[in-house]
C-alpha cells in the first residue's frame, strides 16, 4: 500500500458526485491528481480560493479523522481491519443531501434522520481504534480544546477527534471559513452546480481508506471497501 504519513476512513461517493467535488474542489483523491476548476457566474471569489483549505483532502465526509498508525501496524493491516468490518456494515439510506453552511463553512449535509448513519459511523471509530497511534501534544493543541465542550475534549482524548458519536455531523466539505455573507453568495453557485445530486435519496455503500502523501500532504483514495453486513 505503500507509505503514508497518516491514514483517514472516508465516505467518498461514486461517479457523477465525486467528479463533480472533485473538479468543485480542485482535486482528485481517486486519480492523484489536480483538476481544472469550473468557471462559475456569481461567485464573490475565485474558487480556486474558496476552496483552499479542504481542496488537499479530496472530496470525502469523515468518518474516522486522519491519524497515524498505532506502532507495528501497516496500511495493510488498517485496510484488513476495515474490509471485515464494512463486510459487517449494511448500508445506509439517506433521504438527500442539501448545501448548508456548518459553523463557518459550506457543506452538502444529509437531509432526515441520521440515526443509521450515526450508528454506522461509531462503529468504525470504535472498532477500529485500535489502528490508532495517540496523539501527539502537538496534535492535541491543533484541536483548539480549550474551545471545546466538556463532552468533545473527551472524546478527542479517547478517540483522537472531537465530533465523533452524538457530536458527529456528516458533512461534505465545499469550502474553507466564509464570512456569512460570502457564504450566502457561494451557496447559491453550490446548489445549482451539484443540483443533479441534491433531491434523490442518496446511498451510502461504502467506506474509502485515504492516505496522506508525505511530498505533498494531500490525501489520496487506497482503497474502497463496500458495506455488504
Amino acid at each position: 500500500m505503500g507509505y503514508y504519513t497518516r491514514y483517514a476512513i472516508y465516505y467518498a461517493p461514486r461517479d457523477g458526485l465525486m467528479q463533480a467535488g472533485s473538479a468543485w474542489l480542485g482535486w482528485d483523491a481517486v486519480t492523484g491528481a489536480e483538476v481544472a476548476q469550473p468557471q462559475l457566474d456569481g461567485l464573490p471569489l475565485p474558487l480556486s480560493e474558496i476552496t483552499e483549505t479542504p481542496r488537499k483532502y479530496g472530496f470525502h465526509a469523515t468518518i474516522k479523522a486522519p491519524f497515524r498508525l498505532a506502532e507495528g501496524l501497516t496500511g495493510d493491516d488498517l485496510g484488513e481491519a476495515l474490509g471485515a468490518l464494512a463486510g459487517q456494515l449494511a448500508p445506509v439510506t439517506l433521504d438527500g443531501l442539501e448545501v448548508a453552511r456548518l459553523g463557518d463553512f459550506l457543506a452538502l449535509r444529509p437531509v432526515g434522520d441520521v440515526t443509521l448513519l450515526q450508528a454506522m459511523a461509531g462503529e468504525v471509530v470504535e472498532r477500529l481504534d485500535r489502528t490508532r497511534a495517540p496523539l501527539s501534544e502537538r496534535e492535541l493543541a491543533k484541536r483548539n480544546p480549550e474551545a471545546l465542550s466538556d463532552r468533545q475534549r473527551d472524546l478527542l482524548e479517547r478517540f483522537g477527534y472531537p465530533y465523533v458519536f452524538e457530536q458527529f455531523q456528516m458533512h461534505l466539505t465545499l469550502s474553507g471559513r466564509l464570512s456569512r455573507e460570502v457564504a450566502e453568495a457561494v451557496a447559491v453557485v453550490a446548489r445549482r452546480e451539484f443540483a443533479p445530486y441534491l433531491d434523490a435519496p442518496h446511498v451510502i455503500d461504502s467506506l474509502c481508506l485515504f492516505g496522506e502523501a508525505p511530498e505533498s500532504g494531500r490525501f489520496h483514495l487506497l482503497h474502497r471497501y463496500a458495506l455488504t453486513g
